[in-house]
């Protein structure tokens, strides 16, 4: 039974999730400051939110307004992580409620995206249980941000 009920869940899980190594996706599009889509080597869309950070909204949605710097994260991710190849590692929690990816983004020269994004002023920390693997240090890049008033830290 118990064999019965790992293969369901291998069969159920994404093949990004069941790499052994950690997985590579080409970002395909950018949704907006901590979010993309990327399409790993067997041509499957998926789309990844960053662990840990929480860009402001780029644009209106249906319940939550444009967030100041907004846009400016979104084009600093775009620029950023457009048609590169980038290195997905995860946490404790490989999915959240809306079915995306969680995911902490390395760049090839390993570039930690997440922290970059905070330190930069893009995105601040923010933490969702269970994932909480870098909560202190994004936690210190915010903090620091926000002192040198670095992107949405910066006077108004």
């Amino acid at each position: 039974m118990r064999t019965l009920h790992f293969l369901i869940l291998m069969m159920l899980m994404p093949a990004v999730l069941r790499a052994e190594n950690p997985a590579t996706l080409t970002v395909t599009q950018v949704v907006d400051g901590d979010t993309f889509w990327g399409t790993d080597a067997g041509g499957q869309r998926i789309k990844v939110r960053l662990i840990g950070v929480d860009a402001p909204e780029s644009r209106k949605t249906g319940h939550k307004p444009e967030g100041f710097y907004g846009k400016e994260a979104k084009a600093y991710l775009t620029r950023l992580l457009m048609n590169q190849r980038v290195r997905l590692a995860y946490d404790k929690s490989a999915r959240d409620r809306y079915g995306r990816t969680l995911a902490y983004v390395y760049l090839a020269d390993g570039t930690f995206v997440n922290d970059l994004l905070v330190q930069k002023g893009y995105a601040k920390a923010i933490y969702y249980k269970p994932n909480g693997k870098y909560r202190e240090q994004l936690s210190r890049s915010c903090k620091n941000a926000q002192q040198s008033g670095a992107g949405m830290w910066q006077q108004r």
